[in-house]
């Protein structure tokens, strides 16, 4: 699996570490991030679809 290197604000940092963890919603930093993205490019599919972008080629 590749690596990705970000930057990004202490508060969010911060905010991400309060759910992560024993007996939380995610087991690591990665698991949480991931996540997110996942989350986050369903919504923009869906996004795409409603205003007929998404190229019916991609799964």
């Amino acid at each position: 699996m590749p690596k990705v290197s970000v930057d990004i604000p202490q508060e969010l940092l911060d905010d991400l570490n309060a759910h992560v963890g024993n007996d939380r919603k995610f087991v690591s930093q990665s698991d949480a991030i991931r996540t997110a993205i996942r989350k986050m490019l369903d919504m923009m599919d869906d996004i795409d679809r409603r205003h007929g972008r998404l190229d019916q080629e991609r799964p």
